[in-house]
């Protein structure tokens, strides 16, 4: 049987198609639909390419960076494996989806979120007599704009220097880049959650009762305040991580079962903690992952593909751009020891 993706013509042209990724043309000229039932089930049309080219890009049998230059078909191949080695390691160290509740792809520099007020009469389901009006909750464009953010590194290695070095090895590298870039997005995110995105809604700070310390008596005052919200989630740096880990409360047989099977702590309270060192010292962020913060995407990983297919590395920037709303200002509250 005669497959599509063995004579498809590669070119830079698919880099910079309108609204559409490198993966997005490829698989409009070679769709993973007629694939069905055969032996190539399974794999996107960027990996039925490298197929095709006989490009191994990971594990003891990977090829060197060089076989991608074989041709100038397979070139065209080279920034989107740079592309999607980036985002592995950006999905690897990524906290942002335990912490936002929804993701907005815009295309821009400038967004508008919206808002709304909740508890109190806005929220309130009251009966609603014959002839009288319904309560209405008011849904609200935000007054300014938020900004989004251009995040990224330079690529700086030239191709004589790589070229006979494995792309298993090279991957390793490009998952760094991938989490530094994770790393900026979620400082920003912090930010956004303390301080607002620039429309008066700041987080509410509240201090424990004792100077430098936390106690389990300051988390449930902290977690009391959040009605009607739910604290389901705590941000915290190392500091204070080591301080809560020596609450007695924090000692519960099965909290510690759980966290030496999966790695994963969860709070007496029942939210899940996540420790970060991008959190300032002395700093707990309390939310509801559900309300308090949406991410605003304007691209996904970019490469400067013309460089990177012309094996100009020297100078090869991988950017994203992303900021982030504050949904709900009651959602998200701060702790200072």
């Amino acid at each position: 049987m005669a497959y599509c993706y063995d004579n498809l013509k590669l070119e830079k042209g698919m880099y910079h198609e309108a609204g559409r990724s490198f993966t997005q043309v490829l698989e409009s000229r070679d769709p993973s639909e007629q694939y069905r039932g055969t032996a190539l089930e399974g794999l996107d049309a960027f990996q039925r390419q490298l197929k095709r080219f006989d490009i191994k890009v990971k594990g003891t049998g990977s090829d060197v960076v060089e076989k991608f230059f074989r041709t100038a078909d397979s070139a065209v191949l080279f920034p989107e494996y740079i592309a999607r080695s980036v985002r592995q390691g950006m999905e690897e160290a990524d906290l942002l989806p335990q912490l936002t509740a929804t993701v907005t792809r815009f295309d821009g520099m400038d967004y508008r979120s919206i808002t709304s007020e909740a508890g109190g009469e806005e929220k309130e389901l009251r009966r609603v007599d014959e002839g009288t009006e319904i309560p209405s909750t008011t849904v609200k464009v935000q007054e300014n704009l938020v900004k989004l953010n251009k995040r990224g590194r330079m690529l700086v290695a030239s191709y004589e220097a790589v070229r006979c070095q494995k792309l298993d090895l090279f991957s390793v590298t490009l998952r760094q880049i991938g989490a530094h870039i994770s790393r900026m997005h979620l400082e920003d995110a912090i930010q956004v959650l303390m301080e607002g995105d620039g429309n008066g809604n700041a987080a509410p700070v509240d201090s424990t009762a004792t100077e430098d310390t936390v106690t389990y008596e300051d988390l449930v005052d902290f977690w009391a305040k959040f009605d009607p919200y739910e604290m389901n989630t705590l941000l915290v740096g190392n500091d204070v991580m080591v301080k809560m880990l020596k609450l007695e409360e924090f000692q519960n047989p099965l909290t510690g079962l759980n966290f030496q099977g999966t790695g994963r702590l969860s709070t007496p309270l029942g939210a899940s903690l996540l420790r970060t060192s991008a959190m300032p010292a002395g700093t707990i962020i309390g939310l509801d992952r559900r309300f308090a913060l949406e991410m605003v995407q304007g691209s996904d990983v970019l490469v400067e593909y013309d460089k990177l297919i012309d094996r100009q590395l020297e100078r090869a920037a991988i950017t994203t751009i992303s900021g982030f709303a504050k949904l709900f200002q009651g959602a998200a509250r701060v702790l200072e020891l």
